[in-house]
């Protein structure tokens, strides 16, 4: 099972960006995706996670500024961001559940000026 992110790069605060991540391999059914971030020198910290239910939940820090959303059909987990911040500068890694945890290896994303 592989995970791949992209949409990660350099935006200038106040900006947007929308994340992607496609699982493929033997997935034989999906419990929970997400995204995890880990800032320099911070633990790595949940986003936001979206369940087979389609019930999410997010960070205090994300609420009202990231969504996070899913093609089941893809295999697919979104993040869009709006309003981000330097604090949201970060390493955001894809997250699955699926009878294991599986991870992306991450995309950075920078807000900066």
């Amino acid at each position: 099972v592989q995970l791949v992110e992209s949409g990660g790069g350099l935006v200038q605060p106040g900006g947007s960006l929308r994340l992607s991540c496609a699982a493929s391999g033997s997935i034989f059914s999906i419990n929970i995706m997400g995204w995890y971030r880990q800032a320099p020198g911070k633990e790595r910290e949940m986003v936001a996670i979206i369940r087979s239910s389609s019930s999410t939940g997010y960070a205090d820090s994300a609420k009202g500024r990231f969504t996070i959303s899913r093609d089941g059909a893809k295999n697919t987990v979104y993040l869009q961001m709006n309003s981000l911040n330097p604090e949201d500068t970060a390493v955001y890694y894809c997250y699955m559940f699926s009878g294991m945890h599986y991870w992306g290896k991450g995309t950075l994303v920078t807000v900066s000026s």
